[in-house]
């Protein structure tokens, strides 16, 4: 059974260039990410690619949020940009998450101390220049 997630966030922020999680770091974060699942009495709910912060664990033996309070989502990749790694490239704040006094650096920090890194530490993306554009005429000239 998979849970609808209607999300309203009073902000969004594109992590440029994005965080980069190398395999050691990915591995100690998700597993970290695991032990503290809304389900065990912490507050993260992960999927694949999207990690959920709440103000508190789920009701137990339940897949309802109940009482819990959404406070922000990270948005990643998986095996990007290589194999076991992972990008962090969106996060996002509830409104509830700013009236508890959550921001994009906080929520992404909470998440990235298991594999003791903040935002500001993480490794990031290489940004690569533009390719030119293809014109007909640069095809004609090789």
């Amino acid at each position: 059974m998979e849970r609808q997630q209607r999300d309203n966030f009073a902000t969004t922020e594109v992590i440029r260039p994005a965080a980069v999680l190398m395999e050691e770091a990915a591995k100690r974060i998700l597993a970290g990410l695991a032990d503290n699942d809304v389900h065990a009495g912490g507050p993260w709910w992960t999927t694949p690619g999207i990690w959920r912060r709440y103000d508190q664990p789920w009701p137990e033996g339940t897949d309802e949020a109940g009482p819990a309070i959404h406070l922000g989502t990270i948005s990643c990749v998986y095996d990007s940009p290589q194999r076991y790694s992972v990008t962090i490239f969106r996060a996002s704040i509830t409104p509830e998450g700013v009236a508890a006094g959550w921001n994009v650096e906080a929520l992404c920090d909470d998440a990235l101390r298991f594999g003791d890194l903040t935002l500001a530490s993480c490794p990031r993306a290489q940004l690569n220049p533009a390719p030119r554009p293809f014109r007909l005429r640069d095809a004609a000239e090789h």
